[in-house]
């Protein structure tokens, strides 16, 4: 039995852990592979609290989160044997007592840490750590000891020797994404024109700014594929009222949906935040990536990472964020091909099953 322990703080640490239980359920099909958000588990209401302060605080107080996120780093905070540890260190104790397993998989910090706390009391399986940020890593990721940490990339592992981790214990595996990447697309629809994906994770204020900013693309012919998710109540109004504004084909709005790895292959430009996942399923994707939201400390690595490999555009503002779309569509989208022309160079969208396989061998040594 294989457990993956992840935690719904940002889409990424859950990303990851659901790319690598496929990708794992491929390579064992016999083995039994679980998920378990151990926090929300153990400790739900406290979760619950925690899960909202930190999407209100990325999204309306990022210089409060960029405190705590640095906070999070001091063993003196999170360091194993803290008393704010004891439910979680019991709940971890109870799943390994009653499953067993012989690998544990984290896609979350937190976990090497309570299991230093629990290795003090009893023998642990080994633990393989999916870091899920880009170059900006907290120290909190390793903190703790693990078998077998596993990167997204070069630069990464270079961060997490400087932290005092041996090489040895460190393998680049890229971030591990929907294998749905892997997979050949289905049968699409004919499209006239360059469309763009836009995942909006900003304020209702600066989404209808960026919206208002587009209309001359709009009404050029490009058209918009804008999926809500999560955000569909507190975008309902903004986008309600752009939609009566223009013709009825410029903007498609699609509620929750898994089609997301079929939009990024299918899409000309996409405009969405510095998020782990996304920007490396962009990369998997190779689409040309508009960033208009970093989230202070965590974030900031994994926006650096993609400007660096020429895969995106950082912006600022509503109006940047025109200008950048602009920029790699205008000119039969000559830009937006040298930027998919880049990332080809270092696209990995079998990164789930190059970290499982990474884990699996240590739990076979």
């Amino acid at each position: 039995m294989i457990l993956i322990l992840t935690a719904g703080f940002g889409d990424g640490h859950n990303t990851a852990a659901r790319s690598v239980a496929e990708a794992l359920t491929r390579l064992c099909p016999d083995e039994k592979i679980e998920m378990s958000d151990l926090i929300s588990e153990s400790q739900p209401l406290i979760s619950g609290i925690c899960k909202s302060l930190y999407q209100f605080a990325i999204t309306h107080w990022p210089a409060g989160w960029r405190m705590t996120y640095d906070l999070m780093g001091r063993p003196s905070v999170t360091g194993p044997d803290a008393l704010w540890q004891t439910a979680m260190v019991n709940a971890l104790k109870e799943r390994i007592k009653t499953q067993q397993p012989r690998l544990i998989i984290s896609t979350y910090p937190l976990y090497a840490i309570l299991l230093e706390t629990l290795s003090k009391q009893q023998a642990v399986p080994p633990l393989c750590t999916v870091i899920t940020d880009s170059i900006s890593v907290n120290r909190v990721w390793v903190m703790s000891g693990s078998s077998l940490f596993c990167v997204a990339d070069e630069e990464t592992k270079k961060v997490v020797i400087g932290f005092g981790v041996p090489e040895s214990t460190i393998r680049v595996t890229g971030f591990p994404v929907d294998l749905a990447f892997t997979e050949p697309l289905p049968e699409q629809p004919q499209h006239h024109g360059a469309r763009i994906l836009y995942l909006p994770s900003t304020t209702g204020r600066r989404v209808a700014a960026t919206l208002e900013a587009l209309k001359p693309l709009f009404r050029s012919g490009v058209r918009m594929t804008l999926p809500v998710g999560k955000h569909d109540r507190r975008l309902y109004h903004v986008l309600r009222r752009f939609t009566d504004s223009m013709p009825p084909d410029t903007l498609e709005i699609i509620g929750w949906t898994k089609r997301i790895p079929e939009f990024l292959r299918t899409h000309d430009v996409v405009i969405c935040k510095a998020g782990g996942a996304i920007l490396h399923e962009v990369m998997a994707a190779k689409i040309p990536a508009v960033i208009d939201y970093v989230v202070p400390g965590q974030e900031e690595g994994n926006a650096e990472m993609i400007t660096k490999h020429d895969g995106g555009i950082v912006t600022n503002s509503a109006a940047e964020t025109a200008a950048a779309v602009g920029s790699i569509l205008t000119n039969n989208s000559a830009v937006g091909r040298r930027m998919r022309a880049s990332m080809a160079k270092i696209s990995m969208p079998d990164a789930a099953i190059r970290t499982a396989k990474a884990a699996l061998a240590i739990a076979a040594s």
